[in-house]
């Protein structure tokens, strides 16, 4: 295992850096501490720690400076970043992380969390890394294996080999080494550092190592050839051997030593386990080529001697029998047809896919492979003479009793004198169908957004917009190709708002964590006009952290409007029916003074026919007379507005007549 780069210490504080350094020594972590942003830059110019310890507070540059200048330096782009800090807001925490930070601890520090904290990120970033050199050495041994299987120049197989193994390896020289039937010749067939390099011969005598790994059938690995033994002999011949390191991996095919695969360094290589595991991949690989290459030559001088057309045939179907051993192991299906579309050969994987056993697949042709329209598979056959063969091509193959499936094949030739084509395929039915139903949902998931009435806006934690939905555009007028990718979400928020509304989101005690639900605020179109909205929104979480948010608005404007309406309506009746509480006092009020005006009028009627008009008395009769009409005729006029009836009394008075107003009208309309 590769030794731990040192954790980068950095803090203003010498105390700290004490602390933190013993610390982390007594758990068996190397450090290099600075005490400035200054320093921690310049180091982390030449060195490539294997985490930075970093305090935010500091003289400039502080902590977020170096944080952002760690994450735009390329070597140390990913190099895992611990926070020490006493900051304790969201918002604060949220620009700790949005600065790109990994992980931060709370000062006053535990020293256990500490430790803790700083061992999972080195085996998060160690769990990364191996990850990716996996999948750096499966794209190599794929890279290889495709060039083995695509072309019969040996020569040019040979040198991509040494060439890309040296590269994978970090080594100075990469060689290939074959020895001769005897073990005491070898030749040097091909050299990364050397394209032109052709059977350079060399004696094993002078060539301990090799030997050894020939004897022995291992890899040897020496990490320091000026102390090896096995070496002794070679350094007291040649004092000076010009390299620090060696690694050589046997080239070996049933059991038999064909040869080595020679790796060398100026300077010390560590020759790590997954690198040796890469290089016997591609040994036993280069061993299928290289038996590969011997029984085609032996085909070409064998056909060229025969002159039968049909001995030739037998022969050659004989001949791709022999080697079909190097397709035994193929996690792909390989079939060889000759360019009429005559199948020859075709190894198991290729028969289990297709469900046919080897005698019933010989006697199919190419054409009858296809499951869809035959003639493509004559299209492909007369590619095949003017020299087109198609890579990654989808084909519809029929099954002996299944459904057909979907494959991905290749085309290459293999040999040009005999026209013979092999192809390869895999079966990717259920990949393409999954690759269609996941197209699908997303055109219907895409669809129903589009769809929505409610405005419906998603962005990444920096606050960039990612999704515009059209009710998004017509609520607030900006056009999605304007403002996706290219504004912040604080732009459809008054100042402060879409802070107030993310800690809102955050708070557990709100709506729950992680989600806000109908949320009354106002929000600003395009052109400055708020807009008053129902808002739920929700962080976008994944594997357990947040990458995102969505918010879903309704625009209320027209509900607004409909509730001033029902308002003015609920006002306007409420007048009403003070108005007609009004008419009910008015005529009860009528109907008091209805008794007593009627006696008034009368004994004012009795008293004017019993006195003398001239007399004062008279007057006086004449003037409650007089007083008492225009108080009927007030009556009368209270009556009108409360619709009570009015009859005639004395003279031409006309009070109101409470015994039609008191009738009941359902009693009146059941007498009609």
């Amino acid at each position: 295992m590769a030794e731990l780069a040192p954790i980068l210490v950095v803090d203003d504080d010498a105390v700290s850096r004490r602390v933190l350094t013993e610390t982390l020594s007594a758990s068996g972590l190397a450090t290099h501490t600075v005490g400035s942003g200054r320093e921690a830059l310049a180091w982390l110019e030449d060195n490539a720690p294997s985490l930075v310890l970093l305090d935010l507070v500091m003289p400039a540059p502080d902590g977020f400076e170096v944080l952002k200048q760690i994450r735009e330096q390329a070597g140390i782009a990913d190099t895992p970043v611990l926070v020490l800090t006493a900051l304790d807001s969201d918002d604060e925490i949220h620009a700790v992380f949005a600065s790109g930070a990994d992980d931060y601890v709370h000062k006053p520090f535990r020293p256990a969390e500490l430790v803790a904290r700083i061992r999972g990120q080195l085996r998060m970033r160690e769990y990364v890394e191996r990850l990716s050199r996996r999948e750096r050495d499966s794209q190599t041994v794929l890279e290889l294996t495709q060039a083995l299987a695509s072309t019969l120049n040996i020569r040019h197989i040979l040198f991509t080999v040494v060439r890309r193994v040296a590269e994978v390896a970090s080594v100075d020289r990469c060689s290939i080494v074959l020895v001769s039937e005897d073990e005491t010749m070898g030749h040097v067939v091909a050299s990364s550092d050397d394209e032109q390099m052709r059977d350079l011969t060399v004696e094993l005598s002078k060539y301990p190592e090799i030997r050894e790994v020939l004897r022995t059938g291992n890899t040897l690995v020496i990490q320091d050839v000026s102390r090896h033994p096995l070496l002794e002999a070679v350094r007291q011949a040649e004092p000076g051997l010009g390299f620090a390191s060696l690694a050589l991996v046997p080239i070996t095919h049933e059991q038999r030593p064909m040869g080595v695969i020679f790796l060398r360094s100026r300077g010390a290589a560590a020759f790590a386990d997954h690198e040796i595991s890469l290089v016997h991949t591609v040994a036993n690989a280069t061993a299928i080529a290289l038996r590969n290459a011997r029984i085609l030559k032996l085909l070409r001088d064998e056909s060229m001697q025969s002159a039968f057309a049909r001995v030739e045939a037998e022969r050659r179907v004989r001949l791709f029998q022999r080697y079909a051993d190097i397709f035994e192991s193929a996690a792909d299906g390989m079939v060889v047809i000759d360019r009429s579309g005559r199948v020859l050969f075709a190894n198991p994987r290729a028969r289990a896919i297709l469900g046919f056993d080897e005698s019933e697949l010989m006697g199919r042709g190419f054409r009858d492979l296809f499951a869809e329209d035959p003639s493509r598979a004559d299209r492909l056959l007369e590619g095949f003479t003017r020299g087109e063969f198609p890579q990654g091509l989808d084909v519809e193959l029929g099954t002996r009793s299944g459904p057909p499936i979907t494959a991905s094949v290749s085309f290459s030739s293999v040999l040009h004198e005999d026209d013979s084509v092999v192809f390869s395929f895999r079966d990717v039915t259920e990949e393409r169908s999954t690759a269609i139903e996941l197209k699908q949902t997303k055109e219907f998931l895409e669809r129903v957004i589009e769809s929505s009435v409610d405005g419906i806006v998603t962005a990444d934690m920096k606050g960039t917009l990612l999704l515009f939905n059209r009710a998004a555009s017509r609520i607030f007028g900006f056009a999605p190709d304007e403002i996706v990718g290219k504004r912040n979400v604080e732009t459809l928020y008054p100042p402060g708002v879409a802070r107030e509304i993310m800690r809102k989101i955050r708070d557990p005690d709100v709506s729950g964590p992680g989600r806000l639900e109908d949320c009354r605020v106002d929000m600003i179109s395009a052109t400055g006009e708020l807009i008053p909205v129902t808002l739920s929104a929700a962080l976008i979480m994944e594997n357990g952290k947040a990458v995102g948010s969505v918010g879903v608005f309704t625009d209320i404007r027209d509900r607004l409007r409909m509730e001033a309406r029902l308002n003015r309506a609920q006002d306007e009746l409420r007048l009403r029916e003070k108005t007609a509480f009004v008419a009910e006092l008015a005529g009860a009020a009528a109907h008091e003074l209805n008794q007593p005006l009627t006696s008034v009028i009368g004994y004012a009627e009795l008293l004017r026919r019993n006195l003398d008009p001239g007399s004062s008395q008279g007057k006086a009769a004449e003037v409650i007379m007089s007083e008492a009409e225009r108080m009927a005729e007030i009556v009368r006029k209270i009556g009108k507005i409360t619709k009570y009836e009015t009859k005639s009394y004395v003279g031409a008075a006309k009070i109101l007549d409470l015994e039609k107003a008191t009738e009941d009208p359902s009693e009146d309309r059941v007498g009609r």
